[in-house]
């Protein structure tokens, strides 16, 4: 900074303001500019100490090169270069230009950048109640945390140590009470960055940005300085995804397609943007990709009443109909057998590309229990067996999961001891005999082992004797016969 800039306690008599010293030049062809504006102009030279810029007047503009140097002293900017700047004064060489007002300062440098909103250069030194300490010219000024950024600040200590652009709002006491805004400088900024945006863009484009926030419906992403889109969570990926940090991470550079550019009821600029239409449908490739008869492994991303969707690849969903996800349980509703998210083994039945759907199974993928059942079970075989439930005509056992078997009213009723079926409970186990297996119908019949029959009365018959004289017939072979009888009719009851 040249001698101009000192305290107005410190400076000799007669030396000017930034406004008087801008004034005394006023005729030399930048008129048009005033302390405070922002210029924008391009790079005419880079010299030892000072880089010369064309402000668009007839005076070019003048900055300290060591403004513009990196962290390791290398300059950021050549010939040609457009750079953005501040109006700070002027002198007999030209227009004074700055990145903002910083250094050693006094009162006087403090109240003109307050009455011309010009940036002033501040460090960061730590946080306190409500807000920052920030160092600004050597002063002690306070940011409030509302104002450090025009987003909403999630770690205040990601500010600490930073140097960073402030414009002043409050000055009193002398310069002993300051307040400074971040926020309002970055308004300022993106409303020129919103107006030079829609002025070179429009829906359609593609562009290039940074995300900056994510939340439960989409993906901020930073496109320039002060010009954010959105990314609806349903236009980040072909693939369904639950919340955006499944897709992306906050710092991540992305490319997206604007797909609407409006403004919303207090005017502020509001840009849709979309990366999935940048990447390949995935149902391009689907039929080299899948086959019909194929078992692949998918997740449940939505059941219905009539089904579950599963997407066996990003992008590709199909359906498994209730009718389809299990041979060995029945499936009423499909939320009691699968869950969203839960990873499925299904296999594919059809394959429809004019409608973009896919049949699955889930039962075909694990394989018909029935087959080879006529090879496994054969008549008069003793089997154990799980309860299921008791109908009215007869018991239902399970034998394997998927292979369920029929114990008939009928048959428990001619059983030795019927009584003992009749108090079995879903989940007893219990110990049959197969009577028929007809494995087309998905049908086998059980037995008891100890049923009684026809041939059980013919059994006690030739006990019988001939009946002698006036024998009524209370001989020893009816009164066996008759006992049998009591018995049995017993037992049916």
């Amino acid at each position: 900074m040249s001698e101009e800039f000192k305290d107005r306690n410190g400076i000799e008599e007669g030396e000017a303001s930034f406004a008087e010293l801008f004034e005394q030049y006023s005729d030399g062809g930048g008129d048009d500019l005033n302390v405070g504006d922002k210029v924008s102009g391009k790079v005419i030279q880079v010299g030892e100490s000072t880089i010369f810029v064309d402000t668009g007047t007839k005076l070019d503009g003048i900055v300290e090169k060591a403004e513009l140097l990196d962290e390791e002293g290398n300059c950021t900017v050549a010939e040609g270069d457009v750079v953005e700047l501040y109006v700070v004064g002027r002198d007999s060489g030209g227009i004074k230009l700055s990145r903002a007002l910083s250094g050693v300062g006094g009162l006087a440098m403090l109240e003109e950048a307050k009455s011309g909103n010009l940036p002033v250069e501040g460090h960061v030194d730590s946080t306190c109640k409500g807000g920052f300490n920030v160092t600004v010219m050597q002063r002690r000024a306070f940011c409030p945390v509302s104002q450090i950024d025009n987003r909403f600040v999630e770690d205040a200590e990601a500010y600490v140590g930073q140097t960073l652009e402030f414009l002043i709002t409050k000055l009193e006491q002398r310069g002993r009470n300051i307040v400074l805004s971040r926020r309002d400088l970055l308004e300022r900024e993106a409303v020129l960055a919103r107006e030079a945006f829609t002025a070179e863009t429009k829906e359609g484009d593609v562009v290039e940005g940074t995300v900056t926030r994510l939340a439960p419906f989409g993906a901020f992403v930073e496109i320039m300085p002060g010009v954010d889109g959105l990314v609806h969570v349903s236009q980040i990926s072909y693939a369904r995804i639950g919340s955006p940090d499944e897709a992306v991470t906050v710092g991540q550079k992305v490319k997206a397609k604007i797909t609407r550019v409006d403004h919303d009821d207090k005017g502020r600029l509001k840009i849709s943007l979309s990366m999935k239409e940048l990447a390949q449908d995935p149902w391009d490739t689907v039929a080299a990709t899948y086959a019909v008869g194929e078992v692949v492994t998918g997740k449940v991303v939505r059941l219905a009443d009539f089904g579950a969707f599963v997407e066996i690849g990003p992008g590709i969903d199909g359906l498994v109909h209730v009718s389809e996800m299990s041979y060995t349980k029945r499936v009423n509703k499909p939320a009691d057998f699968v869950k969203e998210g839960q990873e499925v083994a299904v296999k594919i039945k059809s394959i429809d590309l004019d409608s973009r759907r896919i049949g699955l199974s889930m039962k075909d993928a694990e394989g018909d229990p029935w087959l080879g059942v006529a090879d496994k079970y054969q008549a008069g075989q003793k089997v154990t067996g799980t309860v299921e439930k008791m109908e009215q005509f007869g018991l239902f056992v399970m034998l394997e999961p998927g292979i369920t078997g029929l114990l008939p009213k009928s048959v428990i009723a001619r059983s030795e001891k019927p009584a003992e079926f009749e108090k079995l409970h879903s989940g007893d186990s219990v110990d049959l005999v197969i009577g028929q297996v007809k494995a087309a119908e998905r049908k086998i019949s059980l037995s008891t082992g100890s049923e009684q029959d026809d041939g059980d009365w013919k059994e006690y018959a030739p006990a019988r004797k001939p009946r002698s004289g006036g024998d009524s017939g209370s001989g020893s072979g009816m009164g066996l016969l008759g006992a049998k009888l009591q018995e049995a009719f017993k037992n049916k009851k």
